[in-house]
């Protein structure tokens, strides 16, 4: 272990034999309820708010830095006090509302031993200020940090394009940190004329037993999209149909799919607002309109039990003896956010609240 985190955690215990009692009286004036997070971790991890310290165990903690400085060069005239500071500051963080600490990405010291000197400084840190959960962003510039941090003891949490997050949990009791995204969220658009044809697309990659069917435009929606806008989206891009969201009139639940996640798939019934198909020519081998029957007569879906299903539903839609979910934006006063909720409504409040969806 390096010679500033011994020392931060040989002061800690020095000065917590003489405070204990008022540090926990401190601290359990200053501690929060923790509370499960029923979404994934964000890119930027959980909300944060500035933070800061009932005054002696500050007092307390500032001790403890000092010594971390004198340790690494100050000799109390000045000379080597910046070089002592960036080398054992504490990392700059901000608290989130769970009692954990969200590291800014921004303000990373650029130098590896700077970093690892400073990591394990802050840990010691929070755990004498009885942090919970620390979350760690990597930018991809800083990819080299990756390996000091995991010898710390921090876990892989997430993975983006520009960057990676790592977690640490600090209380000797079960890590309540939630965990990655679980589930990934796809889209199909069953668009139906007034002449009786579905809309339809062959793909250029498929998989073999698809190989020459025509399917339903889907897709996989984008961060922070609409389900409903999210299947408005495929269909337009795939096939250059404009549509208009009508019903979500069913979804498949599955598990283990693509790098073991789970897939949440949405039928979408989309009205069409034009009729020139202009197909994208990396993804789609060919698009039309095709009668419905000879859509529906399809060995692909005559022989599987699912798009057999999927199909007899959107039939018994057409022929008003079955009704599906509109969109409804919806504010919580729960976390003050805007969200869709889809359910189901029947008389004449239901063309209104399509057009509203839509």
């Amino acid at each position: 272990m390096e010679a500033s985190s011994l020392l931060v955690d040989s002061a800690a215990a020095s000065l917590c034999a003489t405070t204990a009692a008022r540090r926990r009286a401190a601290c359990c004036r200053g501690s929060r309820f923790l509370r499960c997070s029923c979404s994934s971790a964000r890119d930027h991890g959980p909300a944060t708010k500035a933070w800061g310290l009932n005054s002696s165990v500050d007092r307390m903690l500032r001790a403890v830095k000092s010594s971390v400085s004198r340790a690494n060069g100050w000799n109390g005239n000045g000379h080597g006090w910046t070089a002592a500071r960036e080398e054992s500051s504490v990392l700059d963080a901000l608290e989130d509302e769970y009692g954990g600490m969200v590291v800014d990405a921004d303000r990373l010291p650029s130098d590896t031993g700077v970093f690892a000197r400073s990591l394990a400084a802050s840990l010691s840190y929070w755990k004498l200020a009885g942090k919970k959960g620390v979350w760690l962003k990597l930018p991809l510039d800083r990819s080299e940090f990756i390996p000091l941090a995991v010898k710390e003891g921090f876990r892989y949490h997430h993975a983006e394009e520009s960057y990676l997050m790592l977690t640490y949990w600090i209380p000797d009791e079960p890590c309540l940190l939630p965990a990655n995204a679980s589930h990934q969220v796809g889209v199909g658009g069953f668009v139906i004329n007034g002449q009786m044809e579905v809309l339809v697309v062959q793909e250029k990659y498929s998989d073999s037993t698809l190989l020459g069917a025509w399917k339903l435009p889907t897709g996989f929606i984008h961060a922070s999209e609409e389900i409903f806008t999210g299947a408005v989206r495929e269909v337009k891009e795939e096939t250059g149909i404009d549509t208009e969201f009508m019903e979500l009139i069913a979804f498949r639940h599955a598990h283990n799919v693509a790098f073991q996640k789970s897939d949440l798939f949405f039928i979408c019934v989309l009205r069409p607002l034009s009729n020139d198909i202009r197909i994208d020519e990396t993804e789609i081998q060919a698009a039309k309109w095709m009668p419905l029957r000879e859509f529906l007569e399809q060995p692909f879906i005559q022989e599987d039990h699912m798009f057999r299903k999927v199909s007899d539903i959107c039939v018994q839609r057409l022929r008003k003896r079955y009704c599906g979910l509109t969109a409804h934006h919806v504010v919580s006063k729960f976390d003050g956010g805007a969200s869709t909720l889809y359910y189901n409504v029947a008389g004449p409040e239901r063309g209104d609240l399509n057009r509203d969806a839509a």
